[in-house]
């Protein structure tokens, strides 16, 4: 018997995504260079369906995001909406992301 492995959801590997997704941005990588943190946190939003939202998890070392993240966000060429999810257990902030489908 053959099983789909994608069956019920959206691979990770999509580019674009139609559903309600989560970025992890805090690895080490992404702690040492905040620049890293922006310009794929823009594209994250860039791959986010009209309609859908993305919750960018940011590294606690760069302090909460409205600081350094919030504008470039809403530099993009799209609607958004930025609201702030509080701190998650590892420390590090969360940002949600709704592209306005209009």
């Amino acid at each position: 018997m053959t099983s789909n492995a994608y069956a019920g959801r959206e691979p990770v590997t999509r580019t674009a995504h139609d559903r309600p997704w989560t970025v992890d941005l805090e690895s080490e990588d992404h702690a040492a260079d905040r620049r890293l943190t922006i310009d794929e946190a823009v594209d994250a939003v860039e791959q986010t369906r009209a309609g859908r939202h993305v919750d960018l998890v940011t590294h606690e070392r760069h302090g909460h995001p409205s600081t350094y993240l919030y504008r470039p966000l809403r530099a993009v060429d799209r609607r958004v909406e930025l609201s702030d999810e509080g701190r998650c257990s590892c420390g590090g902030y969360v940002t949600r992301v709704r592209v306005d489908p209009k």
